[in-house]
Parts: structure tokens; sequence; C-alpha cells
């Protein structure tokens, strides 16, 4: 009996009746654990800056090229693994990226010096930057369309819970240790993703899409046969699969496609939403605290909790967006998001410069709406990017997006910085911000395209 073999479209369209289950939550759990720590470990650095520069014996001057470092090996990774990715496979970018972050982490423990640390965030940053948005990427790729909204946006959620970790974990570890010990403790923790990378390695199965996308079937076939099976064993009765539609084959991955006539407007739209979202967010995640401090005449103390506050927020606001968004649709909850900062930003331009109100309350109600704003986009930036792109460019263009990311949060703090410095920083910040949300919103409903509930396949054409 001739039995006609599996076709890749076949393969892909099981994929689309596979609900949620075990064999999601397992890929989950190892691609979680670097999207935790990406967000951990930048706030680490700002949490425990003053013990690292007590320490090393360096001035506050550094501080700023200290935690840029960071940043500028993040650009450099995102564009290196991207490649990788999409070369060699998702499992094996990620895998590489988890123990280059990991261990760099555990170098940056053992620094002797500010120089010998900034070197070593410098090469952390390369596996940094690559691991995010290459899981955000492969996530994607074993979801099917009819969740995938809530399924990956509570997913992405885990880098809010990292921001929430550092603060809680950081004051933790500062108040029970030495502070020349303390910050080092921190860092030996950040270690971590080179442990998941030895999990992913074994435990980690490679896209069924990327599988499909270089003719590997047997490897596809065997890989989605597991999510039945885990389907199965939960209880769950998988129905049919739709009718397959052969697909035109997918030419080798162009790294420039991203600026072809297809892709180009695509490609443009993401990166101003990326930049337009991720500014705000790094510039008032770094400077909240010493606003409420300096500006609002807060302790510390105080302070701190109002921050941890706001991360609460954040989640519950990103929680509510998850519950929807197959529903409501990404155009919906982006504009929500940019809304919502923009209500907080005007209402900071309003409050100081119209009304002359200075205290920490309006400070912390116009800082808590621009940070639960653009913090419902940035996970929805994941998502919409590896929406937009086919199988043989998704991880790639994801990666190229992320660098916005990166840039953004080199300028913002320097940015906001020097506004700071005025008498009147803090007006012309919320300015500032302001100006950045319009652009990003104007070019969302102008140019942005829905993307709920559709296939990935389709999304790409």
């Amino acid at each position: 009996m001739n039995v006609e073999p599996t076709t890749g479209a076949q393969l892909l369209a099981r994929v689309e009746r596979i609900p949620l289950t075990r064999f999601h939550l397992r890929v989950a759990s190892i691609l979680g654990v670097g999207t935790f720590f990406d967000s951990f470990d930048a706030l680490i650095l700002s949490v425990a800056l003053t013990a690292v520069l007590t320490s090393l014996g360096a001035p506050m001057s550094v501080a700023g090229l200290l935690i840029a470092a960071g940043y500028i090996g993040q650009i450099l990774g995102a564009l290196l693994f991207g490649v990788l990715s999409e070369r060699a496979g998702r499992k094996v970018a990620f895998v590489a990226a988890s123990a280059l972050f990991g261990a760099l982490s555990v170098a940056s423990a053992l620094a002797w010096s500010v120089e010998s640390l900034m070197t070593f965030r410098l090469l952390q940053g390369i596996g940094l930057g690559a691991e995010v948005p290459v899981a955000a990427a492969m996530f994607n790729e074993f979801v099917r369309a009819k969740a995938r909204g809530l399924v990956v946006l509570v997913y992405e959620s885990l880098f809010v819970w990292g921001i929430l970790g550092a603060t809680l974990i950081g004051a933790l570890v500062l108040s029970v240790f030495p502070p020349d010990d303390a910050w080092r403790y921190l860092f030996f923790l950040g270690g971590v993703p080179l442990l998941a990378a030895v999990w992913a390695w074994f435990r980690l199965p490679e896209s069924p899409r990327h599988l499909v996308h270089r003719g590997d079937l047997a490897e596809a076939e065997r890989v989605v046969a597991d999510m039945e099976a885990s389907a199965r064993h939960g209880g769950r009765t998988l129905e049919e699969p739709a009718e397959a539609v052969p697909a035109p084959a997918e030419p080798p991955t162009r790294f420039g496609e991203l600026f072809s006539p297809g892709y180009r407007a695509r490609t443009l739209t993401l990166w101003c939403l990326w930049f337009t979202t991720f500014l705000p967010l790094a510039g008032f995640t770094t400077w909240m605290p010493t606003l409420l401090i300096r500006v609002g005449g807060l302790s510390p103390s105080v302070a701190s909790l109002l921050t941890g506050a706001i991360v609460v927020g954040n989640l519950a606001a990103l929680y509510l967006a998850a519950s929807t968004l197959d529903k409501l649709g990404r155009r919906f909850w982006f504009t929500v998001g940019y809304g919502l900062a923009l209500l907080g930003s005007v209402g900071g331009v309003i409050a100081l410069g119209l009304l002359g109100w200075q205290g920490w309350p309006v400070l912390f109600v116009c800082g808590a709406l621009v940070l639960f704003g653009v913090n419902i986009n940035a996970p929805i930036a994941y998502l919409y990017t590896a929406e937009l792109y086919p199988t043989r460019m998704r991880a790639w263009a994801t990666m190229v997006s992320s660098t916005m990311r990166n840039l953004a949060s080199v300028v913002a703090p320097i940015t906001i910085g020097l506004l700071l410095g005025a008498v009147t920083g803090v007006l012309w910040s919320f300015v500032l911000t302001t100006i950045v949300l319009v652009i990003g919103l104007t070019v969302l409903l102008r140019h942005g395209v829905e993307t709920r509930q559709r296939k990935l396949e389709e999304l790409a054409r």
C-alpha cells in the first residue's frame, strides 16, 4: 500500500488545530528563562550601580558608558545571531545566545575594575540582544493563529516579571550583604541562562515552521506528532486539520529583503513602533525612581515601593490586553497603549507647564500612565513583528527591529538625563515624550495592518 508523503503545508495545517498543551508550556518555560533575565539583567545594574562604582573605585561619570556598553553589545548580537537563526536554526541561536549571556554575567561578577566590567557587559550584550528576539520569533511559530495573541503576550509578560524580580531581589540582596559582595551575587544570579542553555540543548525542539522551511519534513513530523500527543494526553480532542493549500516554496533567506518593495513599508512602520515605544519606556524606567526622590522629595524606600506598584500595574494592564488581544486586535491595543502613555505625558505637560504643580503625586500619576501604555505596546511589538514576515526571515526581522529597542535604550536615559539638568527639565521630558508618542500613534493608524487570528503563512504573503 502506497502512502503519500506528508507535505509541509499539511504539517502546518496540523499545527493550526493544536490548542495550548504541556508541550507549549515546556517550550515557554525554557525560552522564558532568557526573557525573564533579559529585563532582570538590564535593571539589576541600575539597582546596584552605586555599589558597583564604589566597590570598583570608579567615578559616577562612567555610569553612562557602563550602562550603554551592554546595549551596544545587544545591537551587535541582534544582527549576528539574526543571521545564525535563519542559517542554523532557532534552537542553535537560542542555545548559543543564552550560553554567552549567562557565562558573561558570571564573568561580570568577577570583574576587578570598571574597565573589565564594561568589557564583560559589552560581550554579554551580544548574547542578551539575541536571546529575547529569537525566543519571541520561535515561540510564535509553535502557537496556532486562533489564540496566538493571548498565549504569546502572557509569555512575553515574563519580561515585566523580570523588572519586578530585579527590584525586589536587588533590594533584598543589597540589604542583607555588604555592598562590595552584593552586586557580585546579583550578577552570579544572572548566570542562570547558562543552565537554561544546557536544558534547551536537550529539551527544546526546533520550530516546526523553520524545519518545514529548510525541507526537514521528517524532523518536522516528529515535532508536530509530539505536539499532537501532548494534546491527546491532556484529554483534548483534535479536530481534523483544514485542507492544506500547497504554498509556493520559499526562496532562500535574503537579509536585504526587509527593504524590498514587498516589505519596506512594514519594516519602516515596525521600526517606528519599536523606537517610539521603547524610548519612553527606557527613559521613564531608568529615571522614575530618581524623579520621585530628587524632584518629588520622597525617601528612597518610598520611591522604590511606588516604582514597584507601577510594575504591578503594568502587569495588570498587560494581562487585560492579553485576554482580549485576539478579539479586539493588535491595532486596537497599540492605540490604547499609545493613548494611555499620551494621557500621562500630556497630563505632565499641563500639570507642570500650565498649572505649576510640582509635587510627587503629579510625577507618579503621569509617569505611571506613560509606563502603563508603553508596557502594553512593548510585548505586542515582539508578537506583531513576528506575524508580518515569512518564516525565512521572521527571526532576522524581529532581531533587526529589536535594535531600535536597544538604540532607544541608549538614547533615552542620556537625553532625559541631560534635560533633567535644566530647571524645567522634567517638563521638557514630558514634552519630548509627547512628540515621540504622537509620531508612533500616527504611523500606526496610517500604516499598521491588523493580524488577529490570521495564520502566519497568510500574513507573510
